[in-house]
């Protein structure tokens, strides 16, 4: 008589099953990675089986594996099998896989920089995982500064749709890091056979149970996860007087900062006659150059209105930033120093900005430039540190949070061990900081050493290079010498070959420095009027130069950041320039 008997797997193996059905694996890879083995003992009898599956319950409450073997006239049990086949359980087919799966391994929330950065390192160092980008953008992860600077001076009618555009040395390229077939469909990361990086858009993450490991989405949707990547970045700062102003004010105002905003920008630039931007930062004078080079074709007035004596007066050393006001100007743009807003209100068909000291301003539309306020709503509910000094999360020196919870980018508040604790909120720190964050979240346990540079084009013309601690609070000193054709912003792409230029130079850094002693005066500071071609300005604090500006100088990070790292004493800074090779023909 057959005989027919039940194998109950060992509880270890129990809990494995309830990992993998989390994970939504397929049931018959799950079967067969579970109980495959070498062989199965016995001797020269025939043998014939079958396979039952008496019982796996949605929270992988056992597998139950029923099989008869007979052996001669003896019934043989035998553990390991070599071959499960399922003839009556299929995997879930495409229709019947959810949209969102309940399960993954890495999860990334926020889509900027730093979270594809991080999923391309993870997957650089496994190639078999599967991570999950959760962003709120409703657009696949692409890169930021184009939008400010090179989509502007592009002469495709179309751009704003395409969104490619030709760098300062002539090649094109995308705003996207990478195309659509690049990236897994978010409802088959679980089945892929050899893991992929899927994207959620328009999705937000609203509730963080670090200790279940569970995230909940805007819609409620539940999503869990072995490891957490928090790169919310930040979100555009308003001034108080316009969000007191009301909606027909906040119908006319733009906060700039995602692709949406470039479109809708770029579109009124077209329709209005005067379009006012008030900020004198590296994104408010970007996007008065640029929007000046339009005025002067289409008859569209440029106002730039901000606090401070001149355009980047909160980085620049106060000649510098006089001279960069008058490069605003020429490029067609009516600059307004020292303006406070003091309220905003509508008049007739236009907007009225009444300033502090009395004077007004009409204009048609309003964008806001004042500064970014990083994104940190989920502290709350996840019981993670919000630095009260600099906002973001507080992380250690791996980046991490929590155990198992990483962040980086806008939103990470970190200690740099020459600078000390820091915020910073650029491509090439959000690039960096995610790789780093990457790598920790599959195992490299490697501190954040890196200074990052970021960089500031004025059109392709004029454009400079920073890293460190670059205020304008601190004593400078600014070694300048005459520009030739190949300092420019154009050139430096052009030598380099890449438009987003801290992709050239990310991570270098120079073996050594060697600097000869001199009898050179200090350096003055360069008369008013001067053209500032090219130069070096040095930050010091203490007497260490902390903070480097290249102005005009490009490809030459390297030697910047060993001089931070360094954090030495120099008698004779003209020497130091020199390193820059700034008198070169």
């Amino acid at each position: 008589m057959p005989q027919s008997f039940f194998v109950f797997f060992s509880n270890k193996l129990y809990s494995l099953g309830n990992l993998l059905q989390r994970w939504n694996v397929p049931i018959k890879l799950q079967m067969s990675r579970q109980v495959a083995s070498s062989g199965v003992p016995g001797g020269k009898g025939s043998s014939s089986g079958f396979v039952l599956i008496v019982g796996l319950s949605t929270l992988g409450a056992g597998v139950y594996v029923s099989r008869k073997v007979v052996h001669g006239k003896k019934l043989q049990y035998i553990s390991p099998v070599k071959h499960l086949k399922l003839s009556n359980v299929s995997p879930a087919a495409p229709g019947a896989r959810p949209e969102v799966p309940s399960h993954v391994p890495f999860l990334l929330i926020g889509g900027g920089t730093a979270a594809f950065a991080a999923a391309r390192s993870i997957r650089a160092r496994d190639p078999g995982a599967r991570v999950l980008i959760v962003s709120e953008d409703p657009a696949l992860p692409y890169m930021r500064p184009p939008l400010s600077k090179e989509l502007w001076f592009s002469d495709d009618p179309n751009v704003t749709e395409t969104l490619r555009f030709k760098q300062w040395n002539g090649k094109e390229r995308s705003i996207y890091f990478q195309p659509p077939s690049f990236y897994v469909p978010v409802r088959d990361l679980p089945f892929v056979e050899n893991g992929g990086v899927a994207v959620l858009c328009g999705k937000k993450v609203v509730h963080m149970d670090v200790r279940g490991n569970i995230v909940k989405l805007s819609d409620g949707t539940q999503i869990s996860y072995d490891k957490c990547l928090i790169a919310t970045g930040g979100s555009p700062r308003n001034l108080p007087a316009i969000e007191r102003a009301g909606k027909d004010v906040q119908q006319r105002l733009t906060l700039f900062r995602k692709i949406e905003d470039f479109r809708s920008l770029e579109k009124i630039s077209r329709e209005v006659k005067s379009i006012t931007i008030i900020g004198g930062g590296f994104l408010g004078s970007e996007l008065a150059c640029a929007l000046g080079r339009r005025a002067r074709t289409r008859g569209l007035e440029v106002i730039q209105l901000f606090p401070e004596n001149g355009n980047m007066g909160k980085v620049l050393p106060e000649y510098l930033s006089n001279w960069t006001t008058e490069k605003v100007r020429r490029e067609g743009v009516n600059v307004m120093p020292n303006a406070v807003v003091k309220s905003v209100s509508v008049s007739g068909n236009r907007l009225m900005i009444k300033l502090k000291d009395g004077r007004k301003v009409e204009t048609d539309h309003i964008v806001a430039a004042v500064g970014l306020e990083p994104n940190v709503e989920l502290a709350k509910s996840a019981g993670l540190e919000v630095d009260s000094d600099f906002g973001g999360f507080r992380v250690n020196a791996e980046l991490q949070a929590r155990s198992n919870i990483w962040v980086a980018g806008d939103a990470a508040c970190f200690y740099d061990i020459k600078l000390g604790r820091r915020r910073v909120e650029h491509h090439d720190h959000a690039v960096v900081s995610g790789r780093l964050a990457g790598e920790n979240m599959t195992g490299a346990a490697k501190p954040y050493w890196h200074q990052s540079m970021f960089w500031s084009d004025l059109g392709p013309n004029v454009g400079y290079e920073a890293i460190g601690l670059v205020d304008s609070s601190l004593p400078t000193v600014g070694v300048f010498a005459k520009a030739t054709a190949k300092d420019t912003p154009k050139s430096a792409t052009e030598q380099s070959g890449t438009g987003i230029r801290s992709e050239s130079e990310t991570e270098a850094e120079a073996s050594e420095v060697h600097i000869s002693p001199s009898f050179s005066p200090t350096p003055q500071v360069p008369k008013q009027g001067e053209d500032y071609g090219k130069g070096v300005i040095f930050y010091l604090r203490d007497k260490v130069v902390v903070g480097i500006v290249l102005w005009n100088i490009f490809n030459r990070m390297p030697i910047a950041r060993k001089i931070i790292k360094d954090g030495e004493e120099h008698d004779d800074l003209n020497e130091v320039a020199k390193l820059f090779n700034i008198h070169e023909d």
